[in-house]
């Protein structure tokens, strides 16, 4: 009965290290090889359900391999090589996307709710920086073979500082980062956000804001 009871002990305390000394944490990574997105399921989970039909093509995509047009109002544009484009990624927890940047183009300020966020520059130089909750402002400029990273969840942007072409490969710890621009945020949503609200937080007059508003708008 000793030998018994002693055994139990040494498995009840095995059990307390494997759990970190509190709570159940079992299984913590995926329990299959593969488990390629339904990205068509009306089944609604935090992910996407595994479909049957898998193909090498799930694993694969050219998305990033051209450059996108920067011809818009911040000279830049993200390419994104997600879930949504590469299903096999789905439980993985990576992704990458690629930003292109005209001269003086710029990535606007805004964060990534679900990732952080390592850029390589491919080409072109850039001011780079991210603010922490302190409002701390940590900031550089990076060139071409350069590596910046930018920590989950805090305000981060990059702006072309040349008089060429520039372009990035951005890597994140997410099948799915997501993406908050602060301006179109506030500027953009839908229900749109209270004019008092903006006023009162940016200390600016109700005309500013519409006139903000309206540069957001979608083009008709």
């Amino acid at each position: 009965m000793a030998a018994v009871y002693g055994v139990v002990l040494v498995m009840a305390a095995a059990a307390v290290v494997l759990c970190g000394g509190g709570g159940a944490y079992a299984d913590p990574d995926m329990l299959q090889d593969i488990c390629v997105a339904d990205l068509t399921s009306a089944v609604k989970i935090n992910g996407f359900p595994c479909k049957s039909n898998v193909t090498s093509d799930d694993f694969f995509s050219d998305v990033l391999a051209k450059a996108g047009p920067t011809n818009n109002s911040v000279g830049s544009l993200v390419t994104g090589a997600n879930i949504q484009k590469i299903p096999g990624l789905n439980t993985l927890g990576v992704s990458l996307s690629r930003i292109d940047y005209a001269p003086g183009g710029l990535n606007p300020p805004h964060t990534h709710p679900r990732a952080t966020e390592v850029v390589f520059v491919l080409e072109g130089e850039l001011d780079v920086g991210f603010i922490t909750t302190g409002n701390v402002l940590f900031s550089k400029s990076i060139k071409k073979g350069d590596v910046f990273a930018f920590p989950k969840g805090l305000v981060h942007f990059q702006k072309n500082n040349g008089n060429t072409n520039a372009a990035v490969i951005s890597a994140f710890n997410s099948q799915l980062p997501g993406t908050q621009s602060i301006a179109a945020t506030l500027f953009a949503a839908n229900p749109a956000v209270p004019d008092n609200v903006l006023t009162k937080a940016f200390q600016i007059g109700t005309k500013e804001v519409e006139k903000i508003k309206s540069k957001f708008a979608p083009k008709k």
